[in-house]
């Protein structure tokens, strides 16, 4: 069950990490909060792209380094809160994207971020 779950978030963590270089690249800036711009040097199309490309990369570490599991676990974890503010920025901000074009839509997804670190830290311990 466990390496069922690991393979379904690795393919999820790739296909939304495409979707951040391709087809969604719009619909991701609406998380990013502006205070990220304001502090670093890059855009907002920038932070979507480097997000992405962490996406990909954890994704696929989950599958070719099998004896890493936990640390990337651990990593996917640490990743899925450090976008959390984006998620809150986007409530907040009332920004429609993904659907989600109400506030209780946009307040009912914040939900959903725990359940993701759980995931992560679940399907990757032995």
């Amino acid at each position: 069950m466990k390496t069922f779950a690991r393979w379904l978030l690795a393919g999820g963590m790739v296909f939304a990490g495409l979707s951040h270089l391709f087809w969604a690249r719009r619909e991701f800036q609406a998380q990013v909060p502006d205070l990220v711009t304001e502090i670093v040097p890059i855009d907002k199309d920038g932070v979507v792209v480097a997000s992405g490309a962490v996406e990909m990369m954890l994704g696929a570490a989950l599958v070719v380094l099998p004896n890493e599991r936990g640390r990337i676990g651990a990593l996917l974890a640490a990743f899925f809160v450090a976008v959390f503010p984006g998620n809150i920025a986007q409530a907040a901000g009332r920004r429609a994207a993904f659907g989600l074009d109400s506030d209780a839509a946009r307040v009912a997804r914040l939900f959903f971020q725990p359940l993701l670190v759980a995931w992560a830290l679940w399907s990757t311990r032995d």
